[in-house]
Parts: structure tokens; sequence; C-alpha cells
């Protein structure tokens, strides 16, 4: 196995890297020796190795090798409020010092639960989960229960967690084949529709009375990576109610970030059930699922009871844990009570801008692109010709949208990492409402530099 810190590189984007990042070669090399590919995330890979996160602050955070970043990971997606706001502090460290782990009903609990019905429009009652695949399993079982069918219809490219049953139509198995670990009967019961098609969702309902729940991104596959237009939304509510179908939002990532009600609250559309983690938690694990109470009562002991039914079985050590409530309640507070998610917006739509006059200065047949607090780089995999003043993601190949060169997006992110930012692997990142005018000055000033340099190195073509 080859030691990181010992890798020579041609490339001087990766030479600039490498040289300031020493200690996390390091780092990295004793993860190799217990973790898979040395990581403990997915998206934590990156080539030669990612780097090693010491602290962080508001919008920065730190190495340790000393390097600060303008961080557009954000906990991936979970701290709209930034990094360790202090009111999120020191709520936790309050609990800490009190208990971490009861086993037991607590006041904070309840309050997160009444935040959660007082921002979110479809939360009549709560559940509260572990995580967001939790969340979105939990939803699954919910639906299938109350309808008595069997199926489940999702668009490809959307994100519903890594359980069993939404993996089928993700990552590279777009064709509704199942990836390996997986039964493949399972794909049997998954309908992969085409984002943004209406008349596609007609006619499988219309021919289909099996299927329980519609799940989807309300924002669009992989935070409006691609995108879907508000008007399919109030299309789907259409067709799905007229088909007893259960139309489920996966809003773990936008739910209280695109608005203090989410994407629903913005939008307007009501789903029947929701799930929710990330933002709910206050950055902290955790999770849930609001909706209807009818559906909710399938958990509920005495309504089951008195209608006759079988409860359906929720159990989960971590469930409601007293830690995650706290920063959960402060956070969820915090967002009621400011301007937070409209700051948040605000700033990425002029990043976006901003990006976007650095892609055209350059001369790059690309555009960053993206809805609310979120932006997207396309980098043009096919070679169309199209620009910022052109692009248009809700007309784009889908196709197009989530592939990329991996040589361009890796020394993408690594030229910036070297300039002080560090960004998502999409590549784009999620943006906090503690970000500012200098960390936008930042940003787009590595951009700029790191495009150049990866034009000279001949990456760009």
């Amino acid at each position: 196995m080859s030691d990181p810190a010992e890798i020579q590189s041609n490339s001087p984007i990766v030479a600039a890297f490498t040289a300031r990042t020493k200690k996390s070669a390091e780092f990295f090399h004793r993860a190799q020796q217990s973790l898979p590919s040395g990581i403990a995330h997915d998206v934590r890979h990156i080539d030669p190795y990612p780097v090693y996160i010491e602290r962080a602050k508001g919008s920065r955070k730190w190495d340790v090798d000393g390097n600060e970043y303008v961080d557009y990971m954000g906990g991936h997606g979970a701290l709209l409020l930034g990094h360790n706001r202090v009111e999120v502090a020191e709520a936790v460290k309050r609990q800490m010092d009190i208990g971490t782990h009861f086993g037991s009903c607590h006041e904070l609990e309840l309050r997160w639960s009444e935040l959660i019905q007082e921002l979110m429009p479809s939360a009549e009652r709560v559940r509260f989960t572990a995580s967001g695949t939790e969340a979105t399993l939990l939803a699954l079982r919910l639906a299938r229960a109350f309808t008595g069918r069997r199926k489940v219809a999702r668009f490809r490219y959307h994100f519903h967690g890594w359980h069993d049953h939404f993996a089928a139509n993700y990552v590279s198995h777009f064709d509704g084949s199942t990836p390996t670990g997986l039964l493949p009967s399972l794909g049997d019961d998954v309908i992969a529709l085409q984002p943004g098609d209406i008349d596609l969702v007609r006619r499988t309902l219309e021919a289909d009375n099996d299927v329980a729940a519609l799940f989807l991104e309300p924002t669009g596959a992989s935070w409006g990576r691609i995108p879907l237009r508000p008007e399919f939304l109030h299309e789907l509510r259409e067709v799905t109610a007229k088909h007893g179908v259960m139309l489920v939002f996966d809003e773990v990532i936008c739910g209280f970030r695109v608005s203090p009600g989410g994407a629903q609250g913005e939008l307007g559309v009501r789903p029947d059930l929701t799930t929710l983690a990330k933002i709910v938690a206050g950055g902290l694990p955790g999770g849930a699922v609001a909706g209807r109470r009818d559906v909710l009562d399938l958990l509920d002991f005495e309504a089951t009871a008195a209608a006759g039914k079988e409860k359906i079985l929720h159990f989960g050590t971590f469930n409601a844990n007293p830690v995650s409530a706290a920063a959960a309640v402060a956070t969820l507070e915090i967002i009621k009570s400011t301007d937070a998610c409209a700051r948040a917006n605000a700033f990425t739509a002029a990043l976006r801008d901003d990006l976007n006059q650095a892609i055209e200065d350059v001369g790059l047949p690309w555009a960053a692109y993206g809805t609310y607090s979120g932006f997207h780089i396309f980098t043009n995999p096919d070679g169309d010709d199209i620009g910022p003043g052109n692009f248009d993601p809700y007309t784009q190949n889908p196709n197009s949208l989530r592939l990329n060169d991996p040589e361009v997006v890796n020394k993408l992110r690594l030229g910036m990492m070297a300039f002080g930012v560090d960004i998502n692997g999409w590549p784009g990142g999620i943006v906090s409402a503690a970000h500012d005018d200098e960390d936008r000055q930042i940003t787009v000033a590595a951009f700029r530099q790191t495009l150049e340099m990866m034009k000279d190195e001949g990456v760009l073509g």
C-alpha cells in the first residue's frame, strides 16, 4: 500500500495540495490500516487523500496542518447556522452536564416535536428516528401499511438513504437493477420514473393500483442538481391524491433550509408524509417522519387498538436522544425567529452569479446553477455549446447534469482546497447563514485561480 505522503505528481495542483497537507497525508496512511479506503463515508473520498479537520466555527474550518478553509460541505447539509453556533453549542453542553442518554421520555423531545409541528405544514404528528435513512425506511413502512399496497415509485437520481429498497435506481443502477449485496427481487417492487415527466407518472399510476407511495426530493435530485419545476410538484400532489398514493417529500436536506417550513412551506404543496434529518437535529445525529395523523396513528398503541389494526413496531436506541434534542430545539428556535434561511439563500444567489462571471472570464463552456442555498457547477462532460448565459438545467439532459469527468472534478476540488475553499464532489456546495461577503470573495478568487491552473495543465482540454 502506497504512502500518500510520498505521492509525486507532475500536476502543480496536486503538488500545491500535498505541500500544505502533510499531516493529513500521515493521518490517511493510518486510516488505510483500519478503514476501507481510509474513510467513513463515501463522499469523503478524494485522490490522493482527504484533509483531516481539527476544528470549525461559523463558515470556516481548520485542518490538522493549520490550514483554514471556507467550508461548503456544511456537515453534509446539516449546518444551516454554520459550525458551532454559540446558542446550539451551549444547549448541548448544558444537556451533556445532566445526561447524554436517558433511554426514557424527556421534556426536550416534546419541544422538539412541537417546533416541527409549528414550522412544517404537513406535520400533524411526528416520530423520531436516528437518521435520514431510518426516516425514509419508516415512511415507506407506514405508506405500505396504510394503503395495503406493495410497490413504491421514485424518480431516477433521487437519493433516499442507503437502505435496500432505495438502493435500486441509484448510483449506477438507474435501470432498476439492484446493486451488489441486495436481493434482485427488491427491484420488482420499485418503479423508477423519469423526473419531471408528469404524463409518465399519470400513466404509471393509472396502470398499476399496487403503488403505496411516491417518494421524491422536492427540490430535485441531489439537492437540486437535477432540479424540478415547482408546478411539477403541484401536479404530483393532484395525481397521487387521485389514485390514493402517499406523496412523500424527502426533506432530509431541504427541510428548514429552503424556508423555515421547508420546500413544502415555500412552494405551497402539502405531502402526506415528510422525512427529515440533518438540520432537524441541529447538526447532530437524528431524523424524523412527520405527516398526517391518520397515517402516523399506525404507530399509536391506543389508536391501532381502537381501530382493530396491527400496530407498526418501531424501535431505535437513539430516537430523540436528549443531546440531539437540545441541539435541535436551539437550532429550530433560531430558524423560527430569524432570517437565517433567507440570508443563506441570498448569499448563494450572489455566489452563483460571481462563479458564472469567473467562468465567462476564463472562457469555459460551464455554468454555476442551483436553487436556494445550494450551488452546483456544471462541467459540461458532453461538450455542449453552452455557457452561463444560455444554460438551462431544466432542459438539460439529466445524465449530463449528474456525470462528470473524474479528473476534472478531482483537480477542481484539490485546487480549491489549496486556495482555502472546501467544496463538495458534485461539484458544488451547501451554504450556511454564517457565510459572508469575505467568504464569497475568497471563494471566487480560489475558483478563478484553480480554473486557470487547470487550463495550464491541460485538464480542461
